[in-house]
């Protein structure tokens, strides 16, 4: 009897699993709200020099506002004042003959500056002015956070394949909460870049154990469901979060509202299981059979239960020695495992590269900030519905294939479209960012059916890793463009190419069992579980 034959007999997909996914979605809320936080809490406002300290106490004091940014800050091409340069003093013949510019001595900003807070009333960059000189370091506030997630998936994939999914999972809420709020009461910069970076680290824990928890307790009939549902907290999270934010616009209440839902996962936590293929690979026959026994008397199945011992658990998964710790050294010690990995990785990279690529680039919206990041999380959702049907129609290969290569034919497409065809640009843009989230949300399906039970979260973790190297790598090519206004998008495309043709090269998962041990992987690829999926199906 298998894994698969028991969660058949207690329901697959009941009142148990549902459960479950409703007290992680909790959690998951603030995935989309910390991964997308800086577009908010490090926007850039308009801003000028503040030129009081040209104040002579006569002539000027007398101007009206429009009349002293004039005569003290010089105008760029587009008529509004310079942000970073002002003149040594006030040029006052400008008011007659504003056009008289040239040989004008400039300084830049000697008192600070100015910010328009219309839309913002605080943001780290007119906390610390990151303006100008420091702009930079406020770019690197995200890169700063993704090394933090990626370093934290290496870490929580190897502590929950060897301490367990639900103990792993409630360190990472406990950390993401205490240093997400410590990020709201930070009094510098540089303590508010090494609080982003480990909330960062422990949210990596949130966004790998979940989804796995997940489809370690569904049946495969409807493991795609599951995937999909998962996945659509982020999409309708990341619509949400311009909502919280138009609402909340000062960036220290904003962090900590967005950190503030883990207080009711951390209740909540006490309520999900523990993975019961985890503790039965691991020899913890007697709290699986508790688990499964909640499963099965939640789904209306108790009679099942009651007629089995946990001792008979221990023929479910077969493993060679129960007390053996496995880490990220076992994904590359064997043919298959070393081959999956070096894919997985791969498709891990271009994924992330490419998702991240399209959103820092597509432009032309003509809305704010707002309603814009509202466009962004509205339009994954037509992806999703995609994805939900085509990944038992066509299979889980396919689908991989097929998204990555499609992201890069639409990023390919827009480098022949004007630049002043802004809604052709968009929508293009826009179809190419939808392919990029279809091949996000299949990645994530995918790969948990690739790898055995023993190694599930070290290889969802090291995905991610290299997930993180993706998206750390994808500002710096669009950097590029100042090499030449195409290349971003021609490496883009490329990248989304080469990330199709490997996913190629991966087994197909669909209706598959789920591997237990590296052994299923080395030896013949799992068959296709006919039997027990026709029953499963008649249920």
């Amino acid at each position: 009897m298998k894994f698969e034959n028991i969660l058949a007999e207690v329901n697959g997909f009941g009142k148990f699993q549902l459960r479950t996914m409703l007290l992680m979605v909790i959690a998951r809320v603030t995935l989309p709200f910390h991964f997308l936080l800086n577009n908010f809490i490090a926007v850039i406002p308009s801003h000028h020099c503040d030129v009081s300290s040209l104040d002579d106490g006569v002539v000027f004091r007398n101007l009206s506002l429009a009349e002293r940014l004039l005569v003290s800050i010089p105008s760029q091409e587009d008529g509004t004042p310079n942000s970073c340069q002002m003149f040594a003093e006030p040029q006052y013949h400008l008011l007659v003959n504003s056009s008289n510019i040239t040989d004008l001595l400039t300084v830049p900003c000697q008192n600070g500056w100015v910010y328009d807070n219309t839309d913002f009333k605080s943001t780290v960059v007119t906390e610390w002015n990151l303006v100008c000189d420091k702009r930079r370091v406020n770019r690197a506030t995200a890169t700063i956070f993704f090394i933090g997630v990626m370093v934290g998936a290496a870490v929580f994939g190897y502590l929950s394949d060897r301490f367990g999914r639900k103990r792993t999972l409630l360190a990472s809420y406990m950390i993401t909460t205490f240093f997400g709020f410590a990020s709201a009461f930070s009094y510098n910069f540089a303590m508010f870049a090494v609080m982003r970076f480990f909330t960062g680290f422990g949210i990596s824990g949130i966004s790998i154990i979940t989804v796995v928890l997940c489809i370690e307790w569904v049946d495969i009939k409807h493991r795609t469901a599951v995937g999909i549902l998962m996945s659509l907290d982020w999409s309708i999270s990341t619509a949400v979060l311009p909502v919280v934010a138009y609402f909340v616009n000062d960036w220290r209440y904003l962090t900590a509202t967005a950190t503030s839902p883990l207080f009711l996962a951390m209740t909540c936590w006490w309520w999900l299981p523990e993975s019961a293929r985890w503790l039965i690979s691991n020899g913890e026959l007697k709290s699986a059979h508790f688990y499964l026994n909640k499963c099965a008397e939640l789904n209306g199945r108790k009679q099942f239960m009651a007629d089995l011992k946990p001792e008979s658990l221990s023929t479910v998964i077969l493993v060679d020695n129960e007390k053996r710790k496995y880490s990220y050294l076992d994904l590359v010690k064997t043919p298959r495992m070393r081959k999956l990995a070096l894919l997985t990785g791969i498709v891990w990279f271009v994924v992330a590269c490419t998702y991240y690529g399209i959103s820092l680039n597509v432009t032309g919206f003509g809305v704010n900030i707002y309603l814009t990041q509202f466009i962004y999380g509205v339009i994954e959702i037509p992806a999703k519905a995609f994805i939900y049907f085509s990944l038992d129609k066509i299979g889980r290969r396919l689908n991989q294939t097929g998204t990555l290569i499609l992201t890069g034919l639409c990023i390919f497409c827009n480098m022949f479209i004007p630049q002043d065809k802004g809604p052709f640009r968009t929508a293009v843009g826009a179809l190419g960012k939808m392919f990029a989230e279809a091949a996000f949300t299949t990645v994530f399906l995918y790969t948990t059916e690739l790898y055995p039970t023993v190694m599930r979260q070290n290889g969802l973790g090291y995905s991610s890793f290299m997930a993180r190297v993706g998206v750390s790598v994808s500002p710096l090519i669009i950097l590029l463009e100042d090499v030449w206004g195409h290349l971003p998008s021609a490496i883009f495309s490329l990248v989304a190419l080469a990330g199709g043709l490997a996913a190629s090269f991966l087994p197909e998962t669909n209706n598959v069992r789920l591997p237990e041990t590296i052994e299923d992987i080395e030896q013949t690829r799992r068959t296709k579980c006919s039997g027990l999926c026709s029953k499963i199906k008649q249920r």
